[in-house]
């Protein structure tokens, strides 16, 4: 342990529509608040390809999800659980304590100060981690990591590894490698809010390694991940620093002590999904020839593009649901125009719903006689994350309705 810590010391993330909620879900990257598979539900939800990984902390909450405002970064047990939690099925050895993890992870980090110590144990039912308050003379900052143990050839782990799509998720810097042992690594030098409204940066690591066992580190520069003002220009630890301290060895008896991951249940195919290919090829043979297409990406019922008319970049996302009319009513309520053939049309123009600075969205949402639901949005930025880059989307109402109502869908 002392020689990893020598080591680095020397290296020293609503808008209603006729009633109904618009919510992005995820098929390609994200973060904590991230990690939500791609969304075609009875809402009718946008599935921004925005992630669904970065790692267990990223999305499931094992840093922050269940700590209270202004916390370190750790989950807090269960009311009336010890620190160390109630027994799961064991793993291979010894279990070990939180505070077993803490002073591990202490160890393992350079010279410093620690306060707001928190963890879990192996024993613990919703899994072992440790977080700290670090502060090496430049500034508090959170630090925590979590141990798991998956199946590394499961399509969860695949997403997870993979860097997100900047249109909706914003970063600095990612990389996914596989390493020399054969473990999967990726690290992200990214941001607490994806809007940016805090200055608070967000790095992370997080490893697999071939037999399963997975580390999972976060750290901001900031005393908490949420509540707690900026408190240094970085986080304290560098890419190399988070890459040695989740790939250190001092977490394999640990790793060991956790049991085999349950299998992953089958996806089952979402009846009549219409494919992500097949949504892009539509959408974009419908584009006005002004708008050029700069990025492209598709899932199963969604689709999104970045178009360019000259006048900057626009992103459009498109959802594409058989099978809607038990949410007819709900959706498609006051303010519906109705068509000749049947199909029922509503409309919103307003603000954007990520934040960006001067960002508008404009929607079309139209549902046919059978239940067949398009839903198309354009925004006047490129991602809806940052500011404005034109006054108006690229595509107008009528465009994004006729798009929308296109005989092509019925294909």
């Amino acid at each position: 342990m002392g020689g990893l810590g020598e080591a680095l010391r020397m290296t020293g993330e609503t808008f209603n529509a006729a009633g109904g909620p618009l919510v992005d879900g995820g098929v390609a990257r994200g973060r904590r608040r991230l990690r939500r598979r791609r969304a075609a539900t009875v809402t009718g939800s946008f599935a921004a390809l925005a992630a669904v990984g970065f790692g267990a902390s990223y999305a499931a909450g094992a840093f922050g999800a269940e700590a209270g405002h202004g916390s370190p970064v750790a989950a807090q047990p269960r009311p009336g659980s010890t620190a160390e939690g109630k027994t799961s099925t064991p793993g291979e050895g010894p279990q070990f304590s939180a505070s077993h993890l803490i002073k591990t992870l202490e160890g393992l980090l350079p010279d410093g100060k620690f306060s707001g110590e928190s963890g879990r144990g192996t024993q613990d039912e919703l899994g072992p981690l440790a977080s700290v308050v670090f502060d090496d003379g430049k500034g508090k900052a959170a630090i925590g990591l979590s141990l798991g143990r998956v199946d590394p050839e499961s399509t969860r782990v695949a997403e997870q590894l993979a860097c997100p799509a900047k249109v909706y998720t914003p970063y600095d810097s990612c990389s996914s490698k596989t390493l020399t042992d054969g473990s999967r690594l990726l690290l992200l030098q990214g941001y607490e809010y994806p809007d940016k409204r805090a200055d608070t940066k967000w790095w992370h690591a997080y490893v697999v390694t071939p037999e399963g066992f997975t580390v999972d580190a976060s750290e901001w520069n900031a005393p908490a991940e949420k509540g707690e003002p900026v408190s240094r220009a970085e986080p304290p630890l560098s890419m190399a620093q988070l890459k040695a301290l989740v790939t250190s060895k001092e977490w394999r008896p640990i790793l060991r002590a956790l049991p085999k991951p349950q299998d992953e249940p089958v996806q089952q195919p979402v009846p009549q999904a219409v494919s992500g290919d097949t949504i892009l090829e539509n959408l974009t043979s419908l584009l006005p020839k002004s708008a050029k297409v700069t990025t492209r990406q598709g899932d199963d019922g969604f689709a999104y593009v970045v178009v360019n008319d000259g006048k900057g970049a626009s992103l459009v996302q498109i959802n594409v649901q058989p099978n809607m009319s038990d949410v007819e009513g709900e959706l498609f309520g006051s303010g519906v125009q109705t068509l000749p053939d049947g199909t029922k049309v509503v409309t919103h123009q307003g603000p954007g719903e990520k934040g960006g600075q001067g960002v508008v969205m404009w929607t079309v949402d139209t549902i046919r006689k059978d239940g067949f639901r398009v839903v198309i949005s354009a925004f006047n930025s490129g991602t809806q994350n940052t500011a404005a880059t034109r006054a108006t989307p690229a595509l107008t109402m009528t465009q994004l309705k006729a798009i929308a109502t296109s005989e092509k869908w019925q294909g």
